[in-house]
């Protein structure tokens, strides 16, 4: 094809695609159905992980549940069943017609379960061998959702090199193992959808937390990266998502503080909204996805001004030094520990 029509073809193109991110503001599109399929997800055990798995577990999904802690795993699978349970209920109650013998007539139990396996994701091999276990007594994983994530909460010169190692492998690395597990099969089935629960600080960075925005700025680079790979394949059945939050209120990152004339304008997000908002982009097959949406605004003016002037951005904001009363919090934490066991 001659260059320059390509050119006006591409033009048009990007034009269309713009035409068509706009439609989807204006009407919202329709949901995919996960009923059935399995979906996994790591660090279920709490926070936005739990929330995950409830909200797939309301769509009929069937949950396999992957974190460290065993206990915590295993409470979020309770809250699975009960879930289940409510939902068989409900389908009884709601079936039509009574039997000869004067009982209702029941529909077939759609047989949901959901599966527990502790895997320290940060451990290449154990993520492989957790996911063989999962091959032979599930399945195939229809949706992987990599949700498992740590933080350090040390200054860069305080922060031991192991606690470094650990955010990297937790953070970052384990997207390649789960991914090299389970994306084989997606391949040959051209059918599956891959979440990468980031953050906002892999799009953007602050002081104090080097480890962490390292290791979600590799994250989103896996990501992007990994799905212009299924474009340049042609696997358009294989979807991905990258969700990307502000501060979620989970604990993970209290104390944190931004100016405080600036915090009731953009307070800490509430996880169920952020998990919400993250389903609504999954089931839709949204490729990214912001929360509040102000962090698209933020990202964009990180790219297009000079770095002294974002400088100037975050000191106004309070976000230069927003993440210090956190680790401050971590560092007596600590203290306090090590006093407590006679360190």
């Amino acid at each position: 094809m001659n260059i320059l029509l390509e050119f006006f073809v591409v033009t048009f193109r990007v034009l269309w695609a713009f035409v068509l991110a706009a439609a989807k503001w204006l009407v919202r599109p329709k949901e995919k159905s996960v009923a059935g399929q399995v979906c996994l997800i790591t660090g279920a055990g709490s926070g936005l992980g739990r929330l995950f798995a409830l909200e797939f577990a309301r769509r009929r999904a069937l949950l396999v549940l992957w974190d460290i802690n065993t206990q915590s795993n295993e409470e979020t699978a309770g809250m699975v069943r009960h879930i289940y349970r409510e939902m068989a209920e409900e389908a009884a109650a709601a079936a039509p017609g009574v039997a000869g013998d004067g009982e209702k007539d029941v529909p077939p139990h759609c047989n949901l379960q959901v599966y527990t396996y502790t895997c320290d994701v940060g451990k290449r091999e154990n993520v492989y061998l957790t996911a063989e276990r999962v091959r032979k007594e599930v399945g195939e994983v229809s949706v992987l959702v990599n949700n498992a994530g740590v933080v350090s909460g040390h200054h860069l010169l305080e922060c031991p090199d192991e606690l470094i190692e650990r955010t990297m492998m937790v953070n970052c690395h384990a997207h390649f193992w789960t991914t090299k597990a389970f994306l084989p099969k997606m391949l040959e089935m051209n059918h599956g959808h891959i979440v990468t629960v980031a953050s906002s600080l892999g799009l953007f960075s602050t002081a104090g937390v080097e480890d962490y925005c390292a290791s979600k700025f590799g994250a989103v680079g896996f990501h992007e990266s990994l799905s212009h790979e299924l474009k340049a394949a042609e696997k358009d059945g294989i979807k991905t998502t990258l969700v990307c939050p502000y501060l979620v209120d989970t604990g993970m990152f209290r104390g944190c503080r931004i100016r405080k004339e600036i915090e009731p304008f953009l307070p800490p997000l509430k996880p169920e909204y952020c998990v919400k908002q993250a389903m609504r982009a999954i089931l839709t097959d949204q490729p990214m996805i912001c929360t509040p949406r102000l962090m698209y605004m933020v990202t964009f003016m990180k790219s297009i001004l000079p770095f002294e002037a974002v400088v100037c951005m975050y000191r106004f904001l309070g976000a230069d030094k927003c993440m210090y009363p956190f680790i401050a919090q971590r560092k007596q934490a600590t203290n306090n520990n090590e006093a407590k066991n006679g360190i």
